[in-house]
């Protein structure tokens, strides 16, 4: 009886689903292409050209752990994709940040939680503390991205996110024009946190990572009131210089 209902209830949502498709069709986020009924927000053909880091497989440190050497102490690095211009993972970013494709960041915080499940260096993690936003620009975009991305990963890693552990203080201008210590100097001293003293290990989620001014600022700022926690880095993407 079960089996029955079971093999009823799949073949009406495939059919409601599929009539769905057919009346409101859903088209690939990065070439606009009509997507086929099993492919989500990007069709296959994006999907292949999306440039994976592999970083969970890393045995040496990799060029995300170098970007921050001398800066801040952090245990891991990680980032699923690499960032480029006018390429799949900049359209996917665009999307997420500025088109107000919100379930963006659950569905690819989810495959990074995939990508890391396995990978040792991450299974000490405790929490996830998404960048956050300052509250003008959160109202604006009505959602903060890296908060998206971080509950994607934790609900692959069913490890908790704190929203509210780390404030934006200072609001700040967009980062995408500003040369490297232009975006130091923008994000000095914005960050207030609190103390996390439960917890030994903890990861910043962000979006994409450029030169990394804002997530050293963040660490630092956390690593003031709390030296004795472990600090990862886990993002969306990275713009490898």
């Amino acid at each position: 009886m079960n089996s029955t209902r079971n093999t009823l209830k799949k073949f009406i949502y495939s059919y409601t689903t599929g009539l769905t498709n057919l009346v409101f069709p859903e088209n690939c986020i990065s070439c606009d292409t009509e997507l086929a009924q099993k492919e989500v927000y990007i069709c296959n053909f994006c999907q292949g050209t999306l440039k994976k880091t592999y970083f969970e497989s890393f045995k040496e440190p990799s060029s995300l752990d170098k970007l921050f050497w001398g800066r801040v102490l952090l245990s891991h690095t990680f980032a699923l994709f690499y960032f480029n211009s006018n390429s799949p993972a900049q359209r996917i970013l665009h999307n997420l940040k500025y088109q107000h494709k919100a379930k963006l960041g659950v569905y690819f915080g989810e495959k990074i939680g995939q990508a890391i499940h396995s990978a040792y260096a991450f299974k000490e993690i405790e929490a996830l503390i998404p960048v956050p936003l300052h509250h003008k620009k959160a109202f604006v975009r009505g959602y903060n991205q890296s908060e998206l991305i971080a509950k994607g990963i934790s609900n692959e890693l069913g490890i908790p996110v704190l929203k509210n552990a780390v404030t934006k203080i200072h609001h700040t201008d967009s980062q995408t024009k500003k040369s490297k210590m232009e975006r130091w100097e923008n994000v000095n001293r914005i960050f207030k946190g609190e103390s996390l003293k439960k917890f030994n290990h903890i990861a910043l989620v962000d979006d994409v990572i450029t030169t990394g001014s804002t997530l050293e600022s963040l660490a630092l700022e956390i690593q003031k009131e709390n030296p004795h926690l472990k600090i990862s880095i886990i993002a969306l993407a990275f713009a490898k210089s």
